[in-house]
């Protein structure tokens, strides 16, 4: 096999996409294929660096690892990181290449970029021999159909083959099987070979008439039904949609190594990005990770951390709003533990200058470092090295906001005053001694008898996610049906459901 590839869309934003094309991945990995992953526009406040410099979405450099490949532009030519419910920053191959709103880029600039989104799949198929494609949304989205460069009108260039991802969890799968094809032009159509249920609870022979009755209306057939699978932990593409009261990060089971737990309040501001930087500490036993909004929220919270957002001055602004800022001074006052990263650290700073993200121009932050904040226009996009508390650390960095320290002790790039830390470093908690060093030091501020365990590896712990992700494609799909498609295309005579695109 050269060049082979499948589309997988959803029926809707967050019916497993990412998930399933990172466990097909792992599945076609373990076959001893050369894989890849891609998506062509992703929208998202998760992101990562490559080895050379380049920032893609975090769901396709998970989606890389399961299929053991380092990450690359190509995987991810577009990414929109919102900065308002109406405009994005438009990276590029890597790149910020400036703001736009959502009229002006689905009004033709996203047209623009088909050429070179198809030339990096393309690219990819070269030199893989399958390049396992995630879509966007809903490829149904009759709206924005002319325009799309990412569901239909990518697999239709590129000649792929789709199977659409519904979430059962959620209620209503067939309508949206069912609807999803028949509002697609005959064309896009051809080429909707198949459905995966994702999410099912209970016993899957109930289900089956129904997927008969639906092969029966489209003439496809269901070739997974996918089991709801607990703990996966895996990187969220969007961020967390819902309201995050009471959202807590899942962690390992397993009970503390010491007397206490330790509990961790992540502040969610405003634009959030990167949140995934606690999974590492929820990855620990006897760490409860949760997401808080309201001042009382905190007075429990051995450890609180302000995470990295898109929107630096928007969320010190919120902090202040919700009583939070306040409640962060005593805290550091007390010298209970605080960490701020990337934005998080520039609000935790004295000073802000904004002409680029907010253009706010210069803004008092809440002074619980010595560090002053500057905005410059290019992006600061790293992969850095270092030492703290006596251990090897590594992360990544991506932030306009170039940070003059003032005093402190040293922290990665950043300081530290008493039980307060700041540092633009992303991922630096995926080390796992310098990890273990942290908690050490927090438990001792909050005096809590909290032990890390001595042998957690988050990197490990990765890998037999992407494992499970794995097992369920090989499972629970029909993986001759997937490796056909993936091979062949999708086949001929796939008949028109009704109406079709209007």
């Amino acid at each position: 096999m050269k060049g082979g590839g499948l589309l997988v869309a959803g029926t809707t934003s967050d019916a497993g996409k990412s998930v399933v094309t990172a466990g097909i991945c792992r599945w076609l990995v373990r076959q001893g294929l050369k894989v890849a992953p891609f998506k062509g526009q992703n929208m998202s406040l998760n992101s990562f660096v490559t080895r050379e410099g380049a920032e893609i979405g975090r769901a396709q450099a998970m989606q890389a690892q399961a299929a053991r490949v380092e990450p690359t532009a190509l995987m991810n030519p577009v990414l929109l990181k919102p900065g308002s419910d109406r405009s994005s920053q438009v990276v590029l191959m890597g790149k910020p290449v400036g703001e736009l709103s959502a009229r002006g880029y689905h009004g033709g600039r996203q047209q623009q970029l088909f050429e070179p989104v198809l030339g990096c799949l393309e690219e990819l198929r070269a030199t893989h021999d399958a390049v396992i494609c995630e879509g966007a949304g809903s490829p149904a989205e009759i709206n924005l159909r002319r325009t799309d460069i990412v569901n239909m009108g990518i697999a239709r260039a590129a000649r792929l083959p789709v199977v659409v991802v519904g979430d059962i969890d959620r209620g209503g799968v067939f309508a949206q099987f069912f609807g999803t094809t028949a509002l697609l032009a005959p064309e896009d159509q051809r080429l909707v070979a198949g459905y995966l249920v994702n999410k099912f609870r209970g016993d899957v022979t109930l289900l089956e008439p129904g997927l008969d009755m639906l092969h029966g209306l489209t003439g496809r057939r269901t070739l997974g039904v996918l089991p709801y699978a607990h703990g996966l932990g895996i990187d969220e593409e969007d961020g967390l949609r819902v309201s995050l009261r009471g959202t807590v990060r899942e962690s390992v089971v397993a009970p503390p190594v010491g007397e206490d737990v330790l509990r961790v309040a992540v502040c969610a501001v405003p634009l959030m990005s990167n949140f995934t930087d606690v999974d590492a500490l929820a990855a620990e036993p006897g760490v409860v990770v949760r997401f808080v909004d309201r001042p009382e929220e905190l007075a429990d919270a051995d450890l609180v951390v302000v995470p990295g957002t898109r929107g630096t001055v928007k969320a010190l602004a919120w902090l202040r709003e919700r009583g939070l800022a306040d409640a962060l001074a005593r805290r550091a006052a007390e010298g209970r533990p605080v960490l701020g990263i990337c934005g998080g650290f520039q609000v935790l700073g004295e000073h802000i200058d904004d002409e680029v993200e907010s253009k706010a121009g210069p803004v008092e932050a809440l002074g619980l470092l010595p560090v002053r904040v500057r905005f410059a226009p290019e992006k600061t996009l790293a992969r850095p090295v270092g030492e703290a508390l006596g251990e090897h650390v590594e992360g990544y960095e991506i932030h306009h906001g170039v940070a003059d320290v003032r005093g402190g002790e040293p922290f990665l790039d950043g300081c530290r005053v008493g039980a307060v830390w700041g540092t633009h470093w992303h991922g630096s908690l995926e080390s796992d001694a310098f990890r273990r060093a942290f908690l050490r030091e927090v438990a001792s501020a909050a005096g809590r008898r909290f032990v890390p365990a001595p042998d957690t590896s988050f990197g490990t712990l990765r890998e037999e996610q992407l494992d499970r992700l794995g097992d369920l494609i090989e499972e629970h799909a029909d993986t001759d049906a997937l490796l056909r498609l993936i091979e062949k295309g999708a086949p001929e005579g796939l008949p028109f459901v009704p109406p079709g695109a209007p």
